[in-house]
């Protein structure tokens, strides 16, 4: 998660409404779990527990990753007036952002080593079809946006990788119990913005549900996130936005990240631990903030400075884990900072 899904860290860059924008880095304010999107303000800007799928082998690149759930891009990235399209456009304008970053988070959920780790941002809109990256997961928003429409309905597919305990981990304890492979999960989300809320006609206020299921056999379970994120422009060059999630797992997912068997035990010194896998769990929730600067003047185009950070809170039978009470840590936060630019 840069920023506080970071399920909180950023969005920045434009969006259509409720596209996770620069979770990664925006995180500040997390916007969850999200999955991604847009969000709607005076300018152009395009707007939410990963970055575009990594190859190569996937325990080296696994250091690399941005976990899903640890960005937030929805809440970076204002949308635009109603109004800036022409009368006669049917779909809300295209346009596509890119941003680079840098993200301070965990070394693992649940973890109190922390690692650089570098951030990337893809978003755009084709006739009326919005698409975005939030660290390693990528999803497409099958609901046109029309030009104008000031409430705007998302639904779409999402795909991400998951490195978990994939990549290096300092603990000696922790590393001794082995890694874990990467996982490939599927899924869908759906989600609702809509905008002049409270401050202006201009703010925007967006609610969003993603689930997805693990397809490559790795935890062979599930994940769910409501999530909640709320942003206005403070100028025509300066935009603010936080955000809140929570994440649910099923069983399987506890057992595999979080579960010690006997095995690991011996091998770690750490206690059998097997109450992460017993039932589902409210695994983790978020609060985030973030924020962007326009350099040009204006946040609908140009280059943007975006940043935030995302507190996150591992719960439940996840937090009674040996890696997390007794070797790590149940309070999680991420902190990240970038530059975007949107066209």
């Amino acid at each position: 998660m840069l920023m506080p899904d970071l399920t909180l860290l950023f969005r920045m860059v434009r969006p259509a409404r409720l596209i996770p924008p620069l979770a990664a880095f925006a995180i500040a304010a997390f916007a969850t779990p999200a999955a991604a999107e847009d969000i709607s303000l005076p300018y152009d800007l395009t707007a939410g527990s990963d970055t575009t799928l990594a190859t190569g082998d996937a325990n080296r690149s696994a250091r690399y990753l941005q976990e899903t759930e640890d960005l937030d891009e929805n809440i970076l990235l204002p949308a635009r007036r109603p109004q800036d399209d022409t009368p006669d456009r049917k779909w809300a304008r295209d346009y596509f952002a890119v941003a680079a970053g840098v993200l301070s988070t965990p070394q693992y959920s649940g973890s109190d080593d922390r690692r650089i780790l570098p951030a990337f941002l893809f978003r755009g809109r084709v006739s009326g079809y919005s698409f975005s990256t939030r660290g390693t997961n990528f999803q497409i928003d099958l609901i046109r946006q029309r030009q104008g429409q000031k409430t705007d309905f998302k639904f779409g597919p999402t795909i991400s990788l998951r490195g978990g305990r994939s990549g290096t981990t300092d603990d000696p304890q922790v590393a001794a119990l082995g890694k874990r492979k990467m996982a490939v999960e599927m899924g869908l989300f759906a989600g609702v913005t809509h905008t002049g809320v409270i401050t202006s006609q201009y703010d925007q206020i967006g609610f969003r549900l993603s689930a997805s299921q693990d397809i490559s056999g790795r935890h062979g379970s599930w994940a769910v996130s409501p999530a909640i994120d709320y942003g206005t422009p403070l100028s025509k060059r300066a935009y603010i936005g936080v955000s809140a999630s929570m994440n649910f797992y099923g069983k399987g997912f506890g057992r595999y990240y979080y579960d010690i068997d006997a095995l690991g035990s011996a091998a770690s010194g750490l206690p059998v631990y097997t109450g992460a896998g017993r039932k589902p769990t409210a695994g983790k929730y978020t609060l985030g903030i973030a924020g962007a600067y326009g350099l040009s003047g204006d946040l609908r185009k140009g280059f943007t400075l975006i940043g935030g950070a995302q507190y996150g809170r591992i719960a439940s039978r996840f937090a009674k884990s040996p890696i997390v009470a007794e070797v790590g840590d149940a309070d999680q936060w991420v902190f990240g900072g970038g530059v975007a630019y949107q066209f």
